[in-house]
């Protein structure tokens, strides 16, 4: 899998996560910048739009969901992966569906490979 330079969000409002995350993908060749506050990943993407957003669902200020239409409604190519501790909540799969009809909700925590392979198949997608 070459994933080298892809310009690439992740969003957590938990520290720990957003640069756990950030290491794992900068260890695979992604260019990364990570947030743990929504707004300010949206107002990087007016200067810098991302080729791929990660982002928890659940945040203060600005969900996950919101965020990822936000961020499409600026760059419309933009891929989107959005993670939760509450993968399985119904509310949250149709909120995304507005999104993205091939979006996945990917349950946290996921194993480094497991989460590599997501990205792989959204990447791959037109």
């Amino acid at each position: 899998m070459q994933f080298s330079g892809i310009r690439t969000y992740v969003v957590d409002d938990d520290v720990i996560v957003a640069s756990s995350l950030a290491a794992i993908l900068r260890l695979h060749g992604f260019w990364v910048k990570s947030f743990t506050d929504p707004t300010e990943a949206l107002a990087s993407a007016l200067s810098e739009p991302p080729e791929l957003l990660v982002s928890d669902i659940v945040m203060p200020a600005l969900s996950g969901i919101e965020l990822a239409l936000q961020i499409k409604a600026l760059c419309p190519t933009c891929k989107i992966l959005l993670f939760s501790g509450e993968a399985a909540n119904v509310d949250f799969h149709e909120d995304a569906e507005r999104i993205d009809a091939n979006l996945h909700i990917i349950p946290k925590p996921m194993h480094p490979s497991k989460l590599l392979e997501v990205i792989w198949q959204k990447l791959k997608q037109n």
